[in-house]
């Protein structure tokens, strides 16, 4: 059984938490950088989970080593699921993290219904006939002015649900106790259990 997984992302940080919960299962994770592997595969998906099983594949098929990938994005209910799978290039061409965030925040200046939520796809390849899946999620609204410096993206602009701090306020283990890609990685160790145990009564 193969326990050296690639991490499908060029985020560091994104990187280090699949290593932070998948060290206890006896897995080395490594990056995409480590590997010295170069894959921009294109995200065609109308899902999250699509698009998390493109980019994990598209890996594999180089590496031929179980390879992990996540797609996530922010989904607004007042824009009928919008940016979504399009979070990370909402706005198109010339938006920063920042620029998209403000963007956001405009088409929302009219909106009093300011319900959203994050999600969060894993998709793990494990081998030719195997395909892990996760997906975890965290309910809120959008606050109407940016709050916080820890997080990334949409995090400054996101009030979880009985929360009064953004997700961007929050320290990192506080975040991650909640956050939609903790949730996808805590169900996907699951299945991962699931899988050896099985395996191994083979």
């Amino acid at each position: 059984m193969e326990k050296k997984f690639v991490i499908a992302t060029n985020n560091p940080h994104k990187v280090v938490e699949f290593k932070k919960i998948l060290a206890p299962l006896g897995i080395e994770c490594v990056s995409l950088k480590e590997m010295g592997i170069v894959c921009d595969a294109e995200e065609t998906g109308t899902t999250f989970a699509e698009n998390a099983y493109i980019k994990a594949k598209a890996v594999y098929d180089i590496c031929k080593l179980p390879t992990v990938a996540d797609d996530s994005g922010i989904c607004v209910d007042a824009l009928g699921g919008e940016p979504g799978v399009y979070s990370a290039r909402y706005g198109g061409e010339g938006y920063d993290d920042e620029g998209r965030m403000y963007l956001l925040l405009k088409n929302m200046e009219q909106q009093e219904n300011r319900a959203a939520h994050f999600t969060s796809s894993i998709s793990c390849v494990l081998n030719d006939e195997t395909v892990l899946n996760a997906e975890g999620y965290i309910f809120g609204r959008l606050t109407r002015e940016p709050r916080g410096t820890n997080g990334f993206g949409y995090d400054p602009i996101f009030l979880p649900d009985g929360y009064s701090m953004t997700t961007a306020e929050m320290e990192g283990e506080a975040k991650n106790a909640i956050s939609h890609r903790g949730n996808a990685l805590r169900e996907f160790v699951l299945k991962l259990k699931e899988y050896y145990h099985a395996y191994s009564d083979q």
